[in-house]
């Protein structure tokens, strides 16, 4: 039993005293390594996953040992190369994003945050060993699917509960929690992506189970400094049983309705892990001084892009809040839409500047620099947002539901990549330009017409 199980209001005003981590409390601190963990495993995964079933398991002379393999092409219509990879990642990365919403349930109604964090921890190492073994390739995704949705939310929604409703470190925490996910990011293509491409593709897998298990050992030891659990006691139960308000209801329909809002908006973000490496591999010139550097490593461009990006944003609205007002949310989820379509329209000249050569990296740089700007404004925003939206009774339910937004973004992400081996490139991004600009549209008319009728008062603007 932690401090917070045996004194949870008490803990709760020393929690929020707290300013031992960055001004914050030292249940950030852990939460942002423990989930920084868990990135650096997916996102090794992640980056990983369209290069090697391209370049090698899904080459005729290895795909027979794959278990299940053949009847997946069936399923999938006998597509085989870069468009069945493609379609498995969108499956993949859309499932993994799905899960939580079930692993929010479970903690919720039965487990507690804490028990099915552990436990998806623990499959999600399972299923970065099982990638060491080709034939159970098939079996690894599902591990990672399944454990993915029991941490996912579950950690997500520990983070807002460490402030009370009204404390303005809220927004800033989820800055810092991003910046730990971008750290991760930059990392896991340098280590497990340099291991993968140059050394052997299981030795790159093989580190993200050896972090993921380093994740799961923090979050244990940091038992008395996080929230107090939310598994069901009598009293908890008595809680859940509650029916929700009018308002409560009123903010879960605004949570569904941005959902799909955030799906499109994110398709040109979420592509950077599919066609796009496919596209750097073939096209790109990644060769200096007689040296060829990994594909993986554009990942690593773009995370320390979104590393600097993310504090330029948010030191940039500690100035811009002292002297102008602030934007709320969502005109800053706005604002980023704009950055978003820029950088897709720099993917489009480069295509269509290619030649007969290698494109070089400017452009991709440039795209690179404008989708950062746009994450920034968007990803720890709405985050923040949906916390605090959040009814008590459903927590972390709400975060999982959060998380659908990016599971129709990769399942879009995963039929559109298999257009890239038939469609003109510049076709190919123009499309991403174009849901780009659907999801500035969609945030814009929520914003002017929806937000104050669904969410009732006013959510107060981060700070």
């Amino acid at each position: 039993m932690t401090i917070a199980e045996a004194t949870p209001e008490l803990d709760a005003e020393a929690a929020r005293a707290d300013r031992a981590f960055l001004g914050h409390p030292k249940g950030l601190g852990y939460l942002a390594f423990v989930e920084g963990c868990e990135r650096f495993s997916y996102y090794s995964m992640q980056t990983l996953l369209v290069l090697y079933m391209v370049k090698y398991l899904l080459l005729p002379e290895n795909a027979a040992g794959v278990i299940g393999l053949d009847w997946l092409k069936g399923w999938y219509g006998g597509i085989e190369g870069q468009p069945l990879a493609s379609k498995i990642f969108g499956d993949y990365t859309s499932l993994v994003y799905l899960t939580p919403i079930l692993g929010g349930l479970i903690a919720d109604r039965w487990l507690g945050r804490r028990a099915t964090l552990i436990a998806g921890g623990a499959i999600m190492a399972l299923g970065h060993f099982l990638m060491a073994f080709e034939g159970a390739f098939l079996f690894a995704l599902l591990s990672l699917v399944v454990g993915v949705g029991l941490f996912k939310g579950n950690i997500a929604s520990q983070v807002g509960e460490l402030y009370g409703p009204n404390d303005l470190r809220r927004a800033m925490a989820f800055q810092i929690f991003y910046i730990a996910i971008n750290v991760s990011v930059i990392a896991a293509p340098l280590v497990a992506g340099t291991l993968g491409e140059k050394v052997g593709w299981h030795w790159g897998f093989g580190t993200a189970g050896v972090v993921m298990v380093i994740g799961l050992i923090l979050y244990i030891m940091a038992g008395p400094w996080l929230p107090a659990d939310n598994r069901p006691s009598a009293n908890a139960a008595a809680r859940v049983s509650e029916p929700m308000s009018r308002q409560d209801w009123l903010r879960v329909v605004a949570v569904l309705t941005l959902v799909p809002v955030m799906a499109v908006a994110l398709l040109t973000n979420q592509q950077i892990f599919n066609a796009y490496l496919v596209w750097a591999d073939q096209h790109f010139q990644l060769t200096f001084f007689g040296t060829t550097l990994p594909t993986s490593w554009m990942i690593t461009i773009d995370a320390t892009a979104s590393f600097s990006m993310l504090a330029a944003v948010a030191a940039f609205y500690v100035w811009y809040g002292k002297r102008y007002r602030e934007p709320d949310e969502l005109g800053k989820m706005v604002i980023g839409s704009f950055f978003t379509v820029a950088g897709g329209l720099c993917l489009f000249m480069a295509a269509a500047t290619q030649g007969d050569g290698k494109i070089g990296l400017f452009w991709p740089l440039m795209f690179h620099l404008f989708n950062s700007i746009g994450f920034a404004h968007i990803l720890p925003v709405s985050l923040a947002l949906f916390t605090k939206m959040a009814p008590r009774a459903l927590n972390a339910t709400v975060i999982g539901i959060y998380y659908l937004a990016f599971f129709g973004a990769n399942k879009i992400v995963g039929e559109v990549g298999t257009w890239y081996a038939t469609m003109p490139t510049t076709s190919f991004w123009l499309f991403h330009v174009g849901t780009a600009v659907v999801g500035l549209v969609a945030f814009l008319m929520f914003k002017l017409f929806l937000a104050r009728r669904l969410m009732g008062d006013p959510v107060p603007a981060v700070a």
